[in-house]
Protein backbone atom coordinates (compact mmCIF):
# COMPACT_ATOMS: atom_id res chain seq x y z
CA UNK A 1 0.00 0.00 0.00
CA UNK A 2 1.06 3.28 0.85
CA UNK A 3 4.07 4.64 3.07
CA UNK A 4 2.58 5.86 7.20
CA UNK A 5 0.43 8.75 6.99
CA UNK A 6 -1.11 8.72 3.51
CA UNK A 7 -2.01 5.02 4.44
CA UNK A 8 -3.21 5.87 7.56
CA UNK A 9 -5.81 8.53 6.20
CA UNK A 10 -6.73 5.87 3.47
CA UNK A 11 -7.63 3.67 6.27
CA UNK A 12 -9.42 6.44 8.24
CA UNK A 13 -11.51 7.96 5.44
CA UNK A 14 -12.55 4.01 4.44
CA UNK A 15 -13.85 4.13 8.07
CA UNK A 16 -16.95 6.60 7.02
CA UNK A 17 -20.14 5.32 5.67
CA UNK A 18 -20.25 4.92 2.13
CA UNK A 19 -16.77 5.17 1.68
CA UNK A 20 -14.60 2.07 -0.19
CA UNK A 21 -11.56 1.59 -0.32
CA UNK A 22 -11.17 3.17 -3.92
CA UNK A 23 -12.89 6.51 -2.84
CA UNK A 24 -10.83 6.86 0.65
CA UNK A 25 -7.62 6.70 -1.56
CA UNK A 26 -8.87 9.42 -4.12
CA UNK A 27 -10.45 11.52 -1.56
CA UNK A 28 -6.88 11.64 -0.17
CA UNK A 29 -5.05 12.00 -2.87
CA UNK A 30 -7.11 14.56 -3.87
CA UNK A 31 -6.62 15.97 0.14
CA UNK A 32 -2.68 15.46 -0.59
CA UNK A 33 -3.33 17.81 -4.12
CA UNK A 34 -5.69 20.24 -2.49
CA UNK A 35 -4.94 23.71 -1.26
CA UNK A 36 -3.88 24.16 2.13
CA UNK A 37 -6.49 26.33 3.07
CA UNK A 38 -9.08 24.19 1.53
CA UNK A 39 -7.45 21.15 3.82
CA UNK A 40 -7.51 23.60 7.04
CA UNK A 41 -11.02 24.70 6.20
CA UNK A 42 -12.29 21.09 6.08
CA UNK A 43 -10.39 20.52 9.22
CA UNK A 44 -11.99 23.02 11.18
CA UNK A 45 -15.23 22.23 10.24
CA UNK A 46 -14.83 19.01 11.91
CA UNK A 47 -13.81 20.03 14.42
CA UNK A 48 -16.46 22.28 15.61
CA UNK A 49 -18.89 20.29 14.45
CA UNK A 50 -17.53 17.70 17.34
CA UNK A 51 -17.12 20.74 19.45
CA UNK A 52 -20.59 22.78 18.93
CA UNK A 53 -23.11 20.29 18.13
CA UNK A 54 -25.14 18.21 20.67
CA UNK A 55 -29.03 16.56 20.72
CA UNK A 56 -31.98 18.42 21.40
CA UNK A 57 -33.09 17.53 24.91
CA UNK A 58 -36.42 17.33 23.77
CA UNK A 59 -36.52 15.65 20.33
CA UNK A 60 -33.19 14.59 19.61
CA UNK A 61 -32.27 16.48 16.26
CA UNK A 62 -29.01 17.96 16.16
CA UNK A 63 -28.87 21.85 17.35
CA UNK A 64 -26.00 23.90 18.45
CA UNK A 65 -28.26 24.96 21.19
CA UNK A 66 -30.16 23.22 24.20
CA UNK A 67 -33.38 22.79 21.92
CA UNK A 68 -33.08 22.72 18.23
CA UNK A 69 -34.70 25.14 16.04
CA UNK A 70 -37.94 22.78 14.87
CA UNK A 71 -38.80 22.70 18.77
CA UNK A 72 -38.00 26.27 19.45
CA UNK A 73 -40.76 27.06 16.65
CA UNK A 74 -44.01 28.51 18.04
CA UNK A 75 -46.15 27.82 14.74
CA UNK A 76 -44.99 24.09 14.82
CA UNK A 77 -47.95 21.79 15.69
CA UNK A 78 -47.39 20.07 19.05
CA UNK A 79 -50.08 17.67 19.04
CA UNK A 80 -48.45 15.89 15.63
CA UNK A 81 -44.71 14.00 16.29
CA UNK A 82 -43.27 12.35 13.54
CA UNK A 83 -41.12 9.60 14.74
CA UNK A 84 -37.67 9.03 12.43
CA UNK A 85 -34.65 7.02 12.34
CA UNK A 86 -31.58 9.68 12.44
CA UNK A 87 -31.60 13.70 12.35
CA UNK A 88 -30.98 13.41 8.39
CA UNK A 89 -34.53 12.34 8.39
CA UNK A 90 -35.78 15.12 9.84
CA UNK A 91 -34.03 17.08 6.79
CA UNK A 92 -35.66 14.99 3.97
CA UNK A 93 -39.02 15.65 5.11
CA UNK A 94 -38.53 19.47 5.96
CA UNK A 95 -37.34 19.25 2.22
CA UNK A 96 -41.11 18.53 1.25
CA UNK A 97 -42.84 21.26 3.87
CA UNK A 98 -45.67 19.25 3.91
CA UNK A 99 -45.58 18.61 7.51
CA UNK A 100 -45.81 21.14 10.53
CA UNK A 101 -45.65 19.23 13.17
CA UNK A 102 -43.02 17.87 15.82
CA UNK A 103 -39.98 15.26 15.34
CA UNK A 104 -38.73 12.75 17.73
CA UNK A 105 -35.31 11.03 16.21
CA UNK A 106 -35.33 7.77 18.01
CA UNK A 107 -31.26 7.62 17.02
CA UNK A 108 -31.76 4.31 14.66
CA UNK A 109 -33.68 1.07 14.29
CA UNK A 110 -34.46 -2.08 16.12
CA UNK A 111 -31.86 -4.19 14.70
CA UNK A 112 -31.47 -7.72 16.59
CA UNK A 113 -28.60 -8.72 13.89
CA UNK A 114 -26.39 -5.57 15.08
CA UNK A 115 -27.35 -5.83 18.57
CA UNK A 116 -29.54 -2.86 18.53
CA UNK A 117 -32.73 -3.03 21.04
CA UNK A 118 -35.39 -0.51 21.87
CA UNK A 119 -33.78 0.25 24.98
CA UNK A 120 -30.86 1.49 22.56
CA UNK A 121 -33.34 3.91 21.16
CA UNK A 122 -35.19 7.00 22.38
CA UNK A 123 -38.05 5.46 22.63
CA UNK A 124 -38.30 6.14 26.64
CA UNK A 125 -37.74 9.41 25.85
CA UNK A 126 -40.91 9.59 23.47
CA UNK A 127 -43.21 7.76 25.63
CA UNK A 128 -42.34 10.62 28.13
CA UNK A 129 -43.33 13.38 25.53
CA UNK A 130 -46.63 11.35 24.89
CA UNK A 131 -47.61 11.41 28.75
CA UNK A 132 -48.48 14.94 28.83
CA UNK A 133 -51.56 14.52 26.49
CA UNK A 134 -50.61 17.17 24.39
CA UNK A 135 -49.91 14.29 21.21
CA UNK A 136 -52.63 13.25 19.55
CA UNK A 137 -51.04 11.92 16.80
CA UNK A 138 -48.10 9.92 16.28
CA UNK A 139 -46.40 9.59 12.31
CA UNK A 140 -44.19 6.76 12.65
CA UNK A 141 -41.36 7.92 9.34
CA UNK A 142 -39.23 4.92 9.80
CA UNK A 143 -37.25 3.42 6.77
CA UNK A 144 -39.34 1.11 4.86
CA UNK A 145 -36.89 -2.29 5.22
CA UNK A 146 -37.16 -4.81 7.85
CA UNK A 147 -35.17 -2.60 10.27
CA UNK A 148 -37.57 0.27 10.07
CA UNK A 149 -41.04 -1.99 10.05
CA UNK A 150 -39.77 -3.64 12.94
CA UNK A 151 -39.42 -0.25 14.71
CA UNK A 152 -42.61 1.10 13.50
CA UNK A 153 -44.49 -2.25 14.66
CA UNK A 154 -42.83 -2.18 18.48
CA UNK A 155 -43.65 1.66 18.60
CA UNK A 156 -46.89 0.88 17.53
CA UNK A 157 -48.05 -1.47 19.73
CA UNK A 158 -46.55 0.65 22.47
CA UNK A 159 -48.62 3.98 21.29
CA UNK A 160 -51.81 2.69 20.38
CA UNK A 161 -52.87 1.31 24.01
CA UNK A 162 -53.01 5.26 24.78
CA UNK A 163 -55.82 6.06 22.33
CA UNK A 164 -53.56 8.17 19.66
CA UNK A 165 -53.95 8.36 16.39
CA UNK A 166 -50.59 5.97 15.08
CA UNK A 167 -50.51 6.50 11.19
CA UNK A 168 -47.38 5.81 8.66
CA UNK A 169 -46.39 7.27 5.90
CA UNK A 170 -47.97 5.79 2.45
CA UNK A 171 -45.20 3.99 0.15
CA UNK A 172 -45.24 2.79 -2.97
CA UNK A 173 -44.36 3.99 -6.70
CA UNK A 174 -42.13 6.46 -7.63
CA UNK A 175 -43.62 9.22 -9.72
CA UNK A 176 -42.12 9.02 -13.25
CA UNK A 177 -41.33 4.88 -12.16
CA UNK A 178 -42.55 2.03 -14.41
CA UNK A 179 -44.26 -0.58 -13.05
CA UNK A 180 -42.79 -3.30 -14.90
CA UNK A 181 -39.83 -1.97 -12.44
CA UNK A 182 -41.09 -2.37 -9.20
CA UNK A 183 -40.67 -4.96 -6.93
CA UNK A 184 -43.49 -7.06 -5.60
CA UNK A 185 -43.44 -5.91 -1.89
CA UNK A 186 -43.49 -1.72 -3.38
CA UNK A 187 -46.21 -2.35 -5.65
CA UNK A 188 -48.21 -4.71 -3.38
CA UNK A 189 -47.79 -0.91 -0.69
CA UNK A 190 -49.07 0.63 -3.68
CA UNK A 191 -52.03 -1.03 -3.64
CA UNK A 192 -52.87 -1.08 -0.01
CA UNK A 193 -52.45 2.81 -0.40
CA UNK A 194 -54.77 3.02 -2.91
CA UNK A 195 -56.95 6.17 -2.83
CA UNK A 196 -59.61 7.43 -4.59
CA UNK A 197 -59.45 10.00 -7.41
CA UNK A 198 -60.92 13.28 -7.47
CA UNK A 199 -62.37 14.25 -10.70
Amino acid sequence: MYEGIVQDLIDELGRLPGVGPKSAQRIAFHLLAADPADVRRLVTAIGQVKERIQFCELCGNVTEDVRCRICRDPRRDPAVICVVEEAKDVVAIERTREFRGRYHVLGGAISPIEGVGPDDLRVRELMARLADGTVTEIILATDPNLEGEATATYLARLIKPMGLKVTRPASGLPVGGDLEYADEVTLGRAFEGRRLLDV
